[in-house]
């Protein structure tokens, strides 16, 4: 008699060739990685280990500093101006509008393009296009890409630019699970305006607030396809991410053991500022 398997069995047989793929794709690379962070591997040869000598020269090291800097600098005002204008599209977006639907299908379509693509793009259009309309105003007629001070703006604009769609949904989304009833029992305490927004709507849209948050800084802190297509770290190193360093130089650099240890603790880095965020905004949810 043809023995069949059980549901659990079936999921079981399911589950196994995930987790394996994810093993080898990434546990098995993470692990690898830990390893080589204690070595002075080069990415290929031989190689010894070094102990915890990478660790401390990371903390020495001005190049390694300067990039963390930028990348945070980056990450916490690409974070603030994507959320703010993410909400305030998400309101107008709610609200009775002509061309909703169509609205939002436009909004989205830089979401679905890829980075790269978009930022060889805005280099064009940092590179050529804006130049030439600043020549054409009596300006100088620089390439914002070419400028130490203001490279970075560049690239803050196009990191808002590609992310604004993703957070705008999810606000869509929590301001649709707010009752109307909320709304209606606020216009008669008088309730109306940014009083309306700030005590009646934002606290009840406040865990779609908290993942947005999430998100957007874990995301900004580990920029690479913007940074490679628009600036590849450059002009003299001041727009050089911490991903990018760490592709950089360990890849092609000779530093493949010293930008493991650099990976090593920047995914420390990421994992405890996620885990900071979510308690933080987690009791304020709470308090509401």
């Amino acid at each position: 008699m043809k023995k069949t398997l059980s549901r659990n069995q079936t999921f079981l047989l399911i589950t196994i060739p995930i987790l394996a793929l994810f093993f080898c794709f990434n546990t098995l690379p993470l692990i690898k990685g830990v390893i080589y962070s204690f070595t002075n591997f080069r990415g290929y040869g031989s190689y010894d280990f070094v102990g915890i000598r990478n660790y401390i020269d990371l903390f020495q090291d001005a190049r390694v500093g300067k990039s963390y800097l930028f990348t945070f600098k980056l990450a916490v005002a690409s974070t603030i101006i994507v959320n703010v204008l993410s909400l305030i599209l998400a309101l107008g977006l709610n609200s009775k509008i002509k061309f909703k639907s169509a609205l939002r299908g436009m909004y989205f379509i830089p979401n679905i393009l890829g980075a790269l693509v978009v930022g060889y793009i805005f280099n064009y259009f940092f590179t050529y296009i804006l130049p030439a309309f600043s020549t054409m105003l009596g300006g100088e007629g620089g390439s914002l890409l070419a400028s130490e001070k203001w490279a970075w703006i560049a690239v803050l604009v196009v990191c808002a630019w590609q992310s604004i769609a993703m957070n705008t949904i999810i606000y869509i989304s929590g301001l649709q699970t707010v009752p109307l009833d909320v709304y209606e029992a606020g216009s008669i305490d008088g309730a109306y305006g940014f009083t309306k927004f700030w005590k009646l709507t934002f606290p009840l849209i406040l865990p779609f607030f908290s993942i947005n948050m999430v998100l957007c800084l874990k995301n900004f802190l580990m920029v690479f396809d913007q940074i490679m297509a628009l600036t590849k770290g450059g002009p003299a190193q001041s727009t050089e991410s911490i991903s990018y360093l760490i592709y950089n130089n360990g890849m092609s650099g000779g530093q493949f053991g010293f930008q493991s240890a650099n990976a090593v603790i920047f995914f420390i880095v990421i994992v405890a500022l996620s885990v900071f965020q979510m308690t933080v905004l987690g009791k304020k949810e709470e308090q509401l």
